[in-house]
């Protein structure tokens, strides 16, 4: 029975996602309040019966009913309860029901929240919204329905596949999902926007938080998605460039670019028409990466299916929703002004040049990415491309834009002047001069490229921490003043500062993981040693352990150096159930790096194959994506960014090619 009530609720679902499309939007056009406060309400009630679903579907795993079809291909009896949860979005069609869950609770949290909005524009953005749940929602039960019937029952599940069997599963998908298909908010205030008419100040003040939330969002799944390969997967590695990364890669860039374009357009009024372009194009690629993951075009281990059916129906939707939503703004984007004007040596043009860096680094993803796809289609060749292809393409446009980064926020807005911008950073030049000077004598010429990293990251680090020694005017006011000036700094300076440091140590941590780690593969039994970047490594117990619904080999490992002793484990896993092996990494982590051990199958010898790896600085990587993530979430918390100042916009339409007003 609690299938049927979650498809029963489904169905519903659908008839208010089409209500919540059809109804608001003509209210918004006959100018209806009732008609308008139709939205909020379907909104809100299509959210409700699809959590419902949501949690029937979850109750469906915890309970082991193997009736449902889903539950049979994913679960197990012997399968530990929390991965139980997990699977329910582990599979395609768990995972599309939280795709439309998510983009549900955007559209709810829009009726909510959204109260400072002009009536007629919230109407159109659950409009929006709701035709992008009532696509998805089409396609869950059309295609992809969750909640099959199987006949006969079978006695028990055929297990959720091992490598998702990890903590990972449970905070990984909805965190990610919670920002990529958070994007969808950006899409529905853009197409909105259009329809009605109106970008101005105002709308970017509005729009800036949602799309702030879904970047927070899509930075922490990225960075637990790289941390979970790299524990997981036994590689050693934290980014594979494998398609379905660079899937989420791609929408976070444009989300990037889209921040700080909304923030010119909501402080200079410029920018309009490519802060919408962004906003369509950010989520045009998100679901991009849903046609990538479900079409069977490629095969990765982030795959969910393999059936070009389904396919089929979201490269439909692509079409359809980023077909129109270009159609719309080429049709609007002729009386769209670019309001202000602005110097080349202003704070607005270096975000246009950032923009227009960031957009460029996403085509060659994205090149890198469907070559492959393409070659096959047109030609049949099987081709891959590689770490090599990004090396040389999309490394060298991020080294120009962390150039550019830090110029940006110490720049004035409309213009300012090289004599008085060039001393505002000569403390990061500086120090990042130095940085360089002193990491090529110590290492040598041969790593002149990790120096200039190493330096890049200095750079951007101070570079943050300047546009607060600025702020404060440090040297220039007395003391009482400075600390005023401290406790004056709005939360979004601190946030931007936060972020921007975070952008630095990542890259301090990606320079010297790739410049400097070091590995053997070795044959080991009990009592032998390696020496591995200082450190001695003893096996000093390798033993059988039976784990909730796997059996392992399990070796226990003595690592000792300078910073102390520590003992590693590390498994390789065997489900009888699937008949699967995977690897469980023993990591030593530290703040200098990590040493990495991960052990193959047992050798004829009654040896164990040995994987092992220094990694310098590794978790500097995700301990700055944690900090970008922080910095926005402080930029989040400042009641400015959150509250719309209507009363300040003197809004015009669009058909008048009038630019907002700001008084």
């Amino acid at each position: 029975m609690t299938a049927e009530i979650g498809q029963f609720a489904l169905i519903l679902a659908l008839v208010l996602a089409g209500v919540q499309t059809l109804v608001p939007m003509i209210g918004a056009w006959r100018l209806d309040p009732a008609m308008m406060a139709v939205g909020r309400t379907a909104a809100l009630l299509q959210l409700l019966f699809i959590v419902v679903a949501f949690v029937s579907l979850g109750a469906c795993y915890v309970t082991n009913d193997f009736s449902v079809a889903l539950v049979a291909e994913h679960s197990n009896i012997s399968q530990p309860l929390i991965y139980r949860i997990g699977a329910t979005w582990g599979s395609h069609e768990g995972s599309m029901l939280l795709w439309v869950l998510i983009v549900a609770l955007y559209g709810g949290a829009v009726a909510i929240f959204g109260g400072s909005l002009r009536e007629s524009l919230q109407a159109r953005v659950l409009a929006v919204q709701g035709l992008i749940g009532a696509a998805f929602l089409g396609f869950l039960l059309f295609t992809s329905n969750p909640f099959t019937r199987l006949s006969p029952i079978p006695l028990d599940g055929a297990e959720l596949n091992p490598v998702l069997q990890d903590p990972g599963l449970v905070f990984h998908p909805p965190v990610l999902y919670t920002g990529y298909v958070g994007l969808s908010i950006a899409f529905s205030f853009g197409v909105a926007a259009l329809i009605e008419g109106r970008v101005d100040a105002g709308w970017a003040r509005w729009v800036r938080p949602w799309v702030l939330v879904a970047w927070i969002f899509l930075t922490v799944g990225i960075a637990m998605g790289s941390l979970w390969a790299y524990y997981t997967l036994g590689w050693g590695g934290w980014w594979f460039w494998d398609p379905v990364e660079n899937a989420s890669l791609m929408p976070w860039l444009l989300a990037t670019a889209l921040l700080h374009s909304s923030l010119v357009l909501e402080r200079r009024g410029a920018l309009v028409s490519w802060t919408i372009l962004l906003a369509i194009l950010a989520f045009s690629l998100s679901l991009v990466g849903t046609f990538l993951v479900r079409s069977g075009v490629l095969t990765s281990v982030h795959a969910f299916a393999l059936d070009a059916r389904r396919g089929v129906y979201i490269l439909g939707i692509i079409a359809a929703m980023t077909g129109s939503s270009l159609a719309l703004f080429a049709w609007r984007a002729p009386v769209l002004r670019t309001g202000s004007l602005f110097a080349p040596l202003s704070r607005e043009y270096a975000i246009t040049i950032n923009n227009l860096f960031l957009l460029a680094a996403t085509a060659t993803v994205f090149l890198g990415t469907f070559y492959p796809v393409f070659m096959d289609v047109l030609h049949g060749d099987k081709i891959s491309v590689g770490p090599p292809y990004y090396k040389f393409t999309f490394v060298p446009i991020f080294i120009l834009l962390f150039v550019l980064v830090s110029f940006g926020p110490v720049l004035n807005w409309k213009r300012d002047e090289m004599r008085r911008l060039l001393p505002r950073l000569r403390w990061p030049a500086g120090l990042a001069a130095v940085t360089l000077v002193v990491a090529a004598a110590v290492f040598g010429i041969a790593h002149l490229f990790a120096a200039l990293g190493l330096a890049l990251g200095v750079w951007l680090i101070v570079g943050a921490f300047i546009v607060l020694a600025r702020r404060w005017r440090i040297g220039q006011v007395s003391r009482s003043d400075m600390f005023g000036l401290v406790r004056s700094t709005p939360l979004a300076v601190w946030g931007l500062v936060i972020a921007h440091a975070g952008l630095g140590v990542t890259t301090v941590g990606i320079t010297a993981v790739s410049a400097w780690q070091t590995n053997k593969v070795l044959s080991m039994s009990p009592g032998q040693s390696v020496k591995l970047a200082g450190n001695t490594i003893t096996m000093v117990a390798l033993r059988p352990v039976n784990g909730p619904n796997y059996e392992a080999n399990q070796a226990q490992f003595d690592v000792v150096g300078a910073f102390g002793r520590s003992t590693l484990t590390s498994e390789r896993r065997m489900y009888p159930s699937s008949q699967t092996t995977t690897t469980d990494a023993g990591i030593g982590v530290g703040i200098l790096g990590n040493i990495y051990i991960s052990v193959a199958d047992q050798n004829p010898d009654g040896g164990l194959t040995v994987r092992m790896w220094n990694h310098p600085f590794v978790d500097w990587i995700w301990a700055g994506c944690l900090l970008m993530a922080f910095g926005g979430a402080v930029s989040l918390a400042d009641r400015s960014l959150r509250v719309a100042k209507v009363e300040r916009v003197v809004v015009r339409p669009l058909a008048a090619a009038a630019e907002p007003v700001i008084p």
